[in-house]
């Protein structure tokens, strides 16, 4: 007999999971901010502005589809709670390395920082397993609300370190410190979510046609059902220019447009802000309109803001068109999160997911690469116009094709 959604503690771990991303989003914050600046002060090259953050997304995007397969084996909390142990130990190491200018435990730090926030953020898939399809992306925009609360306590707990000090090594080593802490605030309450997201939801298809016990499908099936493709590209171009436009707005801000050290964090807070505010609104949009309107329009957005970066130089305005953006990249990334869902069975959905984010993960380390070097060899203009075409390409060609014509394969419960 199918388990009833009011037999079970949904709210409950919706609630631990959606507060985790909370302290996640913390540390999404700090790196965004001063990863790049920390591997500066310790390689001292300044045309390598954006092998920082490079490190940390690609770090993110190798680890996310191993842990994908790992949640579908073992479980979303173990392998979620794992991540937050390593994101804790990345603040350590980062926090030795900027206090000594030591690029090796600096390095290492990034990486167990990006391999921690591609975990992490692969919460969003236990946010799938509990919910049925009509009302998932709203399931899915519970948890992510979370980043919310994160986004204004960041600012809070990091600002204040900074005030009356240079971005030196030793400030640099207290906000990695504190981002530690948000880690390890994350861990505590992941291990509360009981029973695991996955046994909930393969306790929710019992009974359904189609989602019958059986092996998952190789990755080349699953990829060739109706709208996973689209989705995918749609996520890598939102993913990739969202984090690649965001961890070099304190090169832009700092650098650039001569603000002080400290305008990056409301600046990187209201970008934040607009990735998860709006998220409860968005998830209903996305259930009501449909994925394909979803994306485009979220994509659309992006557009907007990015390329607005050409004339904008003030704090309040870089502010307003960083919450654009990521307010943007929530519609698309939303929309994208809740079709792959759609098309997977619970012992799938992890695998997928993982491969989306490692595709995205890996455009988003190049473009943060690429948009370093151009940031500092050629100015604003380049960053801004070449994450505008990033975003408009695949809008247009999901608003003239969908998500195709192909028929899945095999039943799935989102039929």
């Amino acid at each position: 007999m199918a388990a009833s959604p009011q037999q079970l503690p949904i709210k409950r771990n919706t609630a631990l999971l959606s507060a985790s991303l909370a302290a996640n989003s913390g540390m999404l914050q700090l790196s965004a901010a001063v990863a790049s600046l920390t591997f500066v002060l310790v390689i001292g090259v300044r045309g390598l502005l954006g092998l920082g953050p490079a490190i940390v997304l690609a770090s993110g995007a190798l680890a996310a589809l191993p842990a994908g397969r790992a949640m579908d084996r073992f479980g979303r909390v173990p392998v979620i709670a794992a991540g937050f142990v390593i994101g804790a130990l990345g603040g350590v190491l980062a926090a030795i390395g900027s206090a000594l200018e030591l690029a090796v435990p600096v390095f290492l730090g990034l990486v167990c920082v990006g391999t921690a926030g591609g975990t992490s953020l692969l919460a969003r898939t236990a946010a799938g397993d509990m919910y049925p399809p009509e009302r998932r992306a709203r399931g899915i925009a519970l948890v992510l609300v979370g980043a919310v609360f994160g986004a204004i306590l960041g600012p809070a707990v990091f600002s204040p370190l900074l005030s009356g000090r240079d971005l030196d090594g030793d400030s640099l080593a207290l906000l990695w410190l504190a981002g530690s802490g948000f880690m390890l605030v994350g861990l505590a309450l992941v291990l509360f979510v009981r029973p695991d997201p996955k046994r909930i939801a393969e306790a929710l298809a019992v009974g359904t046609p189609g989602a019958e016990p059986r092996p998952p499908a190789p990755l080349k099936e699953i990829l060739g059902r109706e709208g996973v493709i689209p989705s995918i590209l749609a996520a890598q171009a939102s993913f990739g220019v969202m984090v690649g436009v965001m961890t070099l707005t304190g090169a832009v801000v700092v650098d650039h447009h001569h603000h002080s050290g400290q305008a990056v964090f409301p600046i990187i807070g209201a970008h934040v802000l607009g990735m998860y505010a709006l998220v409860l609104v968005v998830g209903d949009v996305v259930d009501r309109i449909g994925r394909p309107p979803a994306l485009v329009g979220g994509l659309a957005l992006m557009a907007l803001s990015t390329i607005s970066l050409l004339w904008i130089e003030s704090v309040p305005s870089t502010a307003l068109a960083l919450f654009a953006l990521g307010l943007g990249w929530n519609l698309s990334f939303v929309a994208a999160t809740a079709q792959l869902a759609d098309r997977t069975l619970p012992w799938e959905r992890g695998k997928l997911l993982g491969f989306n984010d490692l595709l995205s993960g890996m455009t988003g380390a190049s473009l943060a690469l690429l948009g370093g070097y151009a940031l500092t060899a050629i100015g604003v203009a380049a960053l801004a116009i070449g994450a505008t075409v990033l975003v408009v390409a695949p809008a247009v060609w999901i608003a003239r094709r969908g998500f195709g014509r192909r028929v899945e394969p095999s039943p799935t419960v989102a039929d």
